[in-house]
């Protein structure tokens, strides 16, 4: 059986070296890219599982590298950041980045958000999502249709990282990008309803700065 391939977008090669030796050593077969460039052009060349990808590169933003994969690939795609580029990761995450990790990052977290992330990306011959009547407990939930909407695109999405503008672009409508309030609001009575305990969240998490995402507590990196 051969390894799934995993292509590491970095202008570091301390970084390169590191993640390359890692990811050999956990099972995976590696290309290495230090620019926009090359990035693109190795992943048309030998089409990876999974792309993990700094932000700031010397010939342009990861942001805009993510954007352009997405005209042509759904590879799964996790970005690099630094304290401080919040900015530039949420600018990642709408342009299609799957996921985030900031520097410095434990080699086990970013394997296991790998692992989510391929996960996601492989087809499981099931449908997509299939709801009845939602129970909590025992006890049937009511939701309004913009909760179930909401309830609905984060199972749609599970584990992967929502940002704010692609919640309200998918259940408001593009008309509506920075009604953020919006969701503090829809997302605490979804707590209220579904959470055991509203104030500490298990399932629906907030990811600050970003956007929020819907997880499995038995399968968390």
């Amino acid at each position: 059986m051969s390894r799934p391939r995993i292509l590491v977008v970095d202008d570091e090669p301390q970084i390169l070296r590191a993640l390359e030796t890692n990811l050999r050593g956990a099972g995976y077969e590696v290309d290495t890219a230090a620019t926009a460039e090359d990035a693109l052009s190795t992943a048309a060349a030998r089409r990876p599982e999974a792309v993990i990808l700094d932000l700031l590169l010397p010939d342009g933003r990861g942001t805009d590298v993510c954007r352009e994969l997405r005209t042509w690939s759904s590879v799964p795609v996790i970005v690099l950041s630094a304290v401080g580029e919040e900015s530039e990761k949420v600018a990642a995450l709408d342009a299609g980045a799957d996921d985030y990790v900031t520097k410095p990052f434990g080699m086990d977290e970013l394997l296991a958000r790998l692992r989510a992330a391929t996960r996601r990306g492989t087809p499981s011959g099931e449908p997509v999502l299939d709801v009845g009547e939602i129970r909590v407990g025992g006890r049937p939930v009511q939701l309004t249709p913009h909760e179930f909407d909401m309830l609905r695109l984060f199972a749609q999405n599970e584990g992967k990282l929502l940002t704010h503008r692609t919640i309200l672009r998918e259940v408001w409508g593009p008309a509506y990008q920075v009604e953020s309030h919006y969701l503090h609001v829809y997302v605490s009575q979804l707590r209220r309803k579904l959470e055991p305990e509203p104030a500490r969240p298990r399932y629906l998490l907030t990811e600050p700065g970003a956007g929020y995402r819907l997880v499995n507590p038995a399968s968390r990196p």
